[in-house]
Parts: C-alpha cells; structure tokens; sequence
C-alpha cells in the first residue's frame, strides 16, 4: 500500500510522520498537511508525542485489564479468576471507559457503593483498580519518556482512610468440640468426603490444595505428601501421621483402577482419571467444595465450621503442643519475606515427623475422650 510520509527532524532527530493511504489523500492535499506539520514543529511541537498521547488518552480499563493479566505470567488460574469477578463484575461498567476519565470521587463513591453489600469485595475490588493502575503508570509513556498517568486515583481511600476495617477470623473447632465433630463426620453417607474433612483438619492444608492432591504426590515409600502448587509458590512437603498413612492407603486400596504413588508396592500405572485422592464425577473430577456435607456435621453435632477453621484448628493444636515457631511456619508453608535467617535453613522434612505425630495423638485423644471417659456417681454422705 502507498502513504504519503513526511520525513523532518524534531528535538535533532529524524522522524518521519505518516500523513495518510494514497488515494484517501491526493497529493495536493498531502502537501498540505505536511506544511502544517513543518509549521507545528517550527513552533516546537512534536506531532508523533501528540498522536501518541492522543493514543493513549483513549486507552480504556479493558485495555489495561486485558494487558495487566497478559504482563503478570505468574498469576494463577484462581487469583484471575478473582479478579474478573471483581473489575468484570463490580466495574463493569467502568470498563469501556479510558483510563483517565476514572477519578477519584468515582472511585470514593464505587466503594461505598460495594461496601453496601460486602466490605471484604468492595476493598479487594478497589485494590485489584489499584494495581492496574500502578501498571498503566509504569507501561504507558509518551514520545518523550514521560509517563501518561501520573495519579492514582485510589489512593484517594489512602489519604482519607476510607478502607473498610475487615476483622480477621478467628473461628476454629475448640477441643471440647472434637468428639462431637468426630462423631457427626463418621455418619456422612460419603466415605470420600469425610476423608476429606479428616485430611485437611490432620494437615492443616488449604481445601484447595487438599482438593488437588493427585496420588502422584503421594509417597508411600517415606510417608509424604507434597502439593507442588501453594499459594507462595514453594512446594510443600509433609510427613504423614500413622492416622493419615492408614487413611490413604484405605482409599487407595478400595479406589477403582489402583493409580500409582511413589515408592507404594504393586503399582505398574495410572488409572486414566483416576489420579485425584478425593475424586468427584464434577466436572474438574475433584472435590470442590463439599458445601452439604459441612452443614449436615454442623446440624449433627451442633459444631458450625468453615474448611479453613479447620487449617485455623490444626495449627492452633500445634501451637498448644509448644512445638517451635520454626516448624510452625514450615507446617504451614508461611514464608516471611523479612525473616534472614530462615532463608539459611535448609528444610528437612524429618523434622516435621514428631510434630505432626503429635497433633495427630492430640486429635485422636480428643476423639475418643468421650469413649474412655469413666463416669462414676458419687454418693451423697448422710
């Protein structure tokens, strides 16, 4: 295709600005424009910095989003997912408009709007609007280097304190509460489901990575399981407790096609889709979120919980047992980026073996409290 180009020197270098498709323009007026230009730069425009700031002035919450999502190859499935749900969902009507027009009283008014209804996804919302801005600020510049935004406009709810305060949960199963909460799982109609309940409470795991886990993380051969994907990204591995070796060796014998683990004897393949410890006939073909069940334990023994209450449980056992801070953090996979010296430790997985023993005896003393309880009536002395 033919254009007409003017070629001129701007701040001492060689540009060259696309006037326009032949035949859209004529010669005469393609003369015409390049005068204008030439004059525009004798007066020290610069014609590209204008077009691209023109550009760029029309760049919309969409275009940013989408550039955002392709920019961050780290994020996961479910953080993406989140934060669709937050700009898709609570600004979609902010979508289509340039980044620039979004200001700060819109944003100060948006958030009180969504904290009408939740003031957890009114600040998650607003904080997901931050980053993307923070992103446009650092990504889009004009010919001279110089960045397009300059403001954020949620920081207006920094300078005002307009956060909502969220209270951290602090919800968890007292050990008064065990036997009780024992006893209503072993009525589930679903074997895989109360494994599921039980799993999560004796590791602390999150109910996702919980969810996931897949025989190959399995290692029979030293009694550990590793789940490869965590919310910090560092692979987690934890020693199995006896009550936990017994439970997943029950399920891997009863379970159809017999998929392999490592190091467990008499396993020659997988079983196509058969690979998940806590298979379900959903689509993803792993338990996802066991919803009725957590309410028919709560409705039978009275002990309303969340999935992470029981994470909150574990680590709560732990710390009664004095066990140290160290193996804590490693029970977990918490990683304190300010913490020097853990980064000189070298992880070993014995080293969780006692303690992860030791809670397990504690919720299996628990459990049975009850049963080995010996009641004795005293007798009134006349």
């Amino acid at each position: 295709a033919k254009s007409f180009i003017l070629e001129t020197r701007i701040n001492r270098k060689s540009k060259r600005i696309t006037l326009g498709r032949y035949g859209a323009l004529t010669p005469e007026q393609a003369r015409k424009l390049a005068q204008q230009l030439l004059g525009d730069v004798a007066h020290g425009k610069d014609p590209l910095a204008e077009r691209k700031a023109d550009h760029l002035r029309g760049v919309t919450l969409q275009d940013v989003f989408d550039d955002y999502l392709v920019t961050r190859k780290d994020l996961k499935a479910s953080t993406i997912h989140d934060y669709r749900r937050g700009i898709e969902g609570a600004l979609k009507s902010w979508l289509p408009r340039p980044l620039l027009e979004i200001t700060k009283d819109m944003v100060d008014l948006r958030h009180r709007e969504l904290g009408k209804k939740s003031k957890a996804r009114a600040n998650n919302t607003m904080r997901v609007l931050r980053a993307l801005f923070n992103h446009a600020m650092a990504k889009f510049d004009d010919a001279h280097g110089n960045p397009l935004i300059t403001v954020n406009p949620v920081d207006r709810l920094n300078q005002s304190r307009a956060w909502y305060k969220i209270e951290r949960r602090q919800t968890l199963i007292k050990p008064h509460q065990l036997a009780d909460w024992y006893e209503a799982t072993l009525k589930l109609n679903q074997e895989t489901t109360r494994n599921y309940l039980h799993f999560i409470l004796f590791t602390g795991v999150r109910r996702s990575e919980a969810s996931k886990l897949t025989w190959a993380d399995v290692d029979f051969g030293d009694n550990t399981i590793t789940i490869p994907n965590t919310k910090n990204g560092r692979a987690h591995t934890l020693p199995l407790s006896r009550f936990l070796v017994d439970l997943l060796k029950r399920r891997h014998r009863s379970r159809p096609g017999r998929a392999p683990g490592p190091g467990f004897p008499g396993n020659k393949g997988r079983a196509r889709g058969r690979e998940f410890v806590f298979p379900s006939t959903g689509p993803r073909g792993y338990l996802v979120d066991p919803r009725s069940a957590v309410e028919r334990v709560g409705d039978l023994s009275g002990v309303f919980f969340t999935l992470h209450d029981l994470r909150r449980t574990f680590i709560t056992v732990a710390e009664s047992l004095d066990i140290p801070g160290y193996a804590l953090k490693r029970l977990l996979n918490h990683k304190d980026p300010n913490d020097v010296t853990a980064g000189y430790i070298v992880p070993n997985v014995e080293r969780l073996r006692e303690p992860m023993q030791r809670i397990a005896d504690y919720l299996l003393t628990q459990f049975e409290a009850r049963k080995t309880a010996e009641i004795i009536p005293l007798r009134k002395i006349p």
